[in-house]
């Protein structure tokens, strides 16, 4: 994206290469890939460099709009503080402070925890499903027991979904939750994150 700087403001936006006039001339499209740098300054034409320092990850953090301005005689553009998006569920209410309520049901907003909970909790279910047929069977066939691979299975996959959901718990803020999901090397070369991973799926 390039902008039209006059009298040190970004006067317009050019979100892709076209022709137009300026001070009486007719400049066409190719100049944005053709001319240099210097020469498109010359006209006041700045391409925009977006700083994303302030940007931060979408799933976790709410960023602002992008603020534009002139710095150096060139075009720029950055983000705000990004606000953390809210940990815990909320309860919703109306104008006058009284609860939000649907079809008599308090509306809540999920926070950040209860959504990753819920996460987890749909991976494990579905990480139990193909094998519940061994529990059914047991439950109705006399003698038949699940097998011990098959069991030990189901449990870590329960052991793990009730630590990860502990984990989540226990953060208290934004960036902790997020640091629990972020995978990095380790000293024996293997990359693994905070949070516990489930077991593979039994064969």
């Amino acid at each position: 994206m390039y902008a039209l700087i006059k009298d040190n403001k970004i006067e317009k936006f050019f979100s892709y290469p076209k022709g137009f006039t300026l001070n009486g001339n007719q400049y066409p499209a190719d100049i944005f890939s053709k001319w240099s740098v210097a020469e498109k300054l010359a006209i006041g034409i700045s391409e925009v460099i977006i700083d994303e320092s302030n940007k931060k990850d979408e799933e976790y953090y709410i960023n602002t709009n992008i603020y534009y301005g002139v710095v150096d005689d060139k075009a720029v553009g950055e983000y705000k503080t990004a606000v953390g998006k809210k940990l815990t569920d909320t309860n919703e209410v109306n104008e006058d402070g009284t609860p939000m309520l649907q079809d008599g049901v308090q509306v809540v907003t999920l926070g950040l925890k209860s959504n990753k909970k819920k996460v987890i909790k749909q991976q494990a279910s579905g990480l139990l499903q193909p094998t519940d047929w061994y529990v059914i069977k047991a439950n109705e066939v006399e003698g038949y027991t699940v097998p011990t691979d098959i069991a030990n299975f189901r449990a870590e996959v329960r052991s793990q979904s009730n630590a990860m959901e502990d984990m989540i718990d226990a953060s208290t803020t934004v960036a902790e939750l997020k640091d629990l999901y972020e995978y990095t090397e380790q000293l024996d070369g293997t990359i693994t994150r905070p949070l516990p991973e489930f077991p593979k799926e039994v064969v």
